[in-house]
Formats: structure tokens, sequence, C-alpha cells
């Protein structure tokens, strides 16, 4: 939380509390998750509330627009039927606590592993489409005029400067990028974007029902198709790769629902379009999390460990590249042996140093709560990183600068490429990052003739 402690956060809060005419404040607990924007859960008075906020008015710094445009966007959504909180004050300078707004609690988990074992995924498939297309309904004239109208090709444009500024060394990024450039489709009448609808950002009660939609500092004006590929990403259908649709049903399912409850017709095409455009940038997002660390500008040990996560993208990004290559080449299954432990004799040596680390931060779980306890997790997800990279070998295929620039030039495509020596590097790659990774089991039964399970470690 920056250099804000925790009675000064309840110091600014009674001020703004009283400015929207809600009792003191009290029982101050941060909510666990928030790579970008901390959550803050209060009581005041019979009501319990929300603080979202950022750590500093530096914070927002290049941002498209504050959170003052947030809370409009919120309210406007939630007037147009949205399920969306119900914001009752914005943070002001005076304050002493950063940007940001309250907003009342709502029930429900964000969890994903609780939401996607939910009674019924079928009626919250239909309930999460039918939001989307209240939000759709949107235009330019019902938000705030310092909400952005993307441009698309700019949009393309930006991601090629970010790619450049993290190194520009990383081909299978770079063919995403050339595929967008060549693959870009003509705009359409903009409406509302909410920019990140998907698993993590939607609250569901015990009973399976929608309590709400959060987390609208991305909102902008765009193709609607973006909104339901994004939510449609491996990525965020977490352990339920099968379900294509935001990790609960199909996408006809999902598409049917939208189109039904007043979405308008999905077009197979754009919707490709926007799967591969929120892929690269989300790659992209999690190489800047390694930047921002490194600058000092948020020192969260979660930024270090979600920059490893850029191999998932490459990986999601590369099957979905391959749809293009010829049925001959996309059907070729190669040998392929996952990582191996070997036991080691003599003094540790480092991978087991880590190991026993870890171990003992497992001792402390049930000592700590609430964001402690979240971040005790990402730090043991970072010690197995750490661990697993003992094995990491050879990684030209993925840090070739020179590859990169060709591709951008059009001077060399996916089928210039060893496409199978491809494949084997970055399974190793997603081996050694994020090991779990739903979508890394997908792509050895599709790529491989031995799908033996990694023996990757803690």
């Amino acid at each position: 939380m920056g250099d804000t402690s925790t009675d000064q956060l309840l110091e600014g809060l009674a001020r703004v509390c009283a400015r929207a005419g809600l009792d003191t404040p009290a029982g101050l607990t941060r909510l666990t998750g928030g790579a970008t924007m901390e959550s803050w859960r209060f009581e005041a008075g019979a009501g319990a509330y929300v603080l979202r906020r950022a750590p500093s008015l530096e914070f927002m710094e290049g941002r498209p627009f504050g959170h003052d445009v947030e809370a409009a966007v919120i309210r406007a959504a939630k007037a147009a039927g949205v399920t969306a909180p119900v914001v009752v004050a914005e943070l002001r300078p005076e304050d002493g606590i950063g940007s940001g707004f309250v907003m009342e609690a709502l029930s429900g988990t964000p969890n994903p592993k609780e939401i996607l074992e939910g009674p019924d995924p079928d009626r919250l498939i239909a309930e999460c489409a039918a939001n989307l297309a209240k939000i759709h309904t949107l235009c330019v004239e019902d938000v705030p005029d310092e909400v952005p109208v993307m441009d698309y090709r700019g949009a393309i444009a930006e991601l090629k400067s970010q790619f450049e500024e993290a190194g520009g060394d990383r081909p299978i990024i770079a063919l995403g990028l050339k595929w967008m450039e060549d693959n870009c489709p003509d705009p359409i009448e903009p409406v509302l974007i909410h920019g990140d609808y998907r698993m993590g950002n939607l609250l569901v009660d015990q009973e399976g029902w929608l309590t709400g939609v959060l987390d609208w500092e991305l909102a902008h004006l765009g193709d609607y198709h973006e909104d339901l590929a994004f939510g449609c990403m491996a990525v965020w259908r977490f352990h339920r790769y099968d379900r294509p649709a935001l990790g609960l049903s199909d996408l006809e399912t999902y598409f049917d629902a939208y189109q039904v409850n007043g979405g308008r017709k999905v077009d197979a095409k754009r919707f490709r379009y926007w799967l591969i455009h929120r892929t690269v940038w989300w790659a992209l997002g999690c190489l800047r999390m390694a930047k921002i660390w490194r600058s000092g500008e948020d020192r969260m040990l979660e930024r270090v460990v979600i920059s490893r996560r850029t191999s998932e993208q490459e990986l999601d990004l590369l099957m979905l590249l391959e749809e293009d290559l010829s049925a001959s080449e996309r059907g070729k299954k190669f040998e392929y042996f996952p990582l191996e432990e070997s036991q080691e004799d003599g003094e540790a040596i480092d991978w087991e140093i880590l190991v026993a680390v870890s171990e003992w931060l497992e001792t402390l779980k049930g000592k700590i709560e609430g964001h402690d306890r979240f971040q005790l997790a990402v730090a043991r997800n970072a010690l197995g990183i750490a661990k697993r990279a003992q094995w990491n070998y050879g990684w030209d295929l993925f840090f070739s600068e020179d590859d990169s620039k060709s591709i951008l030039k059009g001077e060399l495509t996916l089928e210039d490429f060893d496409v199978t020596r491809m494949k084997r590097f970055l399974l190793k790659k997603v081996e050694i990052d994020s090991p779990k990774y739903p979508a890394l089991t997908a792509a050895r039964e599709r790529w491989t003739k031995s799908v033996t399970p990694a023996k990757a470690g803690f």
C-alpha cells in the first residue's frame, strides 16, 4: 500500500465517508489479489464497503483516465442494468490516501476455481452474456468524453512500441504482431468495452448467481468482439480449458445467449482477430511487469512472477497462429520428454535450497491471512520458477531480435521456422514458468507422441 499506513487509510476514509453521509469506517482489511490496484473492505455503520485505490496520485500518471471517470462508467453501466456495484464516493487529493473510490460491497466470490465448479454453469454463462450485451448498449454519448475510442491500427502500433521497449526479441510475439497488421479488421460502430471481462473480475454467489461485474479501469469504446474474445482466452478459463467460453461453456452457447439478450451478431473472423490481439496484449502486459518492478515504481513480488507468465501467452499464441498452417504441418507430432528431477548426492545444490525455503514458507500458511497469505503463495510460486530454471538451456529461439525484426518486416513467416523445434522449446519454457498451466497439457496432447506429465516439483 505504498507509504500509507492502515491508520492513515482509516483517517482519509473517515473524510470520504463523512462527505458521503456514511458512519465512521472500521475493520479495514485488504482483499487478496489486485496486481494493479488495491482493494480494501471496511464497515461503516451497518453497511459494508470496498475502497478501490492506487497507492499514490503518481501511480495514475499516463493512464487514459482517472478513478473519477472509472466511477462514472460504472454508474452508467449500473443505470443500463449491468450487475455493477454502487459507487458511493470518489477520493479527493485532500483526503491524502491516493486516488480511488468507495463502492458498496457485494456478496459472492471472484475465485475462478470456486465459480467454475459452481452448480449451474449454463445459467451463469447466460447471465454473463446478458450483462455483456447490456454493457454494449452504451455508446459514445453515454460515457464521459475521457473514455477513449480505440484506433485498431493505433493499438497495434502501441503494442509494437511496447515490444521493442521490452527488447523486441521474442519471435512468437513478433509473429502475432505481424499477423495482426495483416488481418486487422475495418472499424465498426464503437460501443462501451469493459476491457477486462473475464473470470476473476466477476463475482458469483454460492448458488451460482452473478452478483457483480468489477474492475472497469480498462474500459474504452471499440469493437464488441474484443470483450467477447478476451474472456475466452485460454488463460482466463483457468482449470476448465475444455470450456472455451469463460471456462463455463462452449462458444456457440455463449454467442447465442449474447445475441438473445440483445447483443449483436458475432462474426467468427473478428472474434479470432481479437482473440489473437488480446493474447499478444497480455503477453506484453506480462513482460511489462518486470519493467515496473525493476524501475522501483512497484516492488510487489507478484510483478516479477507475472512477468514469467509471458511464456503462457506465447504458447497460446502459437496454438492460435498454427491454425493457418497446412493440415499436414499442423498434424505433425514429435517425441517429447518433459522435465525430470534428478536425485543428487553430497551437499545440497541450488534447487534443493530453494525447495527447503519453500517448504519452510509453507509452515507459515496457517499463521497469516488476507493479502499476506496470498503473497505467501506468490513467494512459493517464485521459488518454484527459480528451482525449475535450473534446467534452463538454450533459449535462443525465444530471444532473437534479428528474427523478430525480419518477421515484422514481412521477410519471415511462421512457415520459415522449424515449427517442431519452436514447439519443443516452448513446452520446456512453460514447464519452467507455469507447469500447472492447463493449456500446457492441451499443447502436449496436440503436438507430441509422449505426454508424460512433467515432474516439476513444488
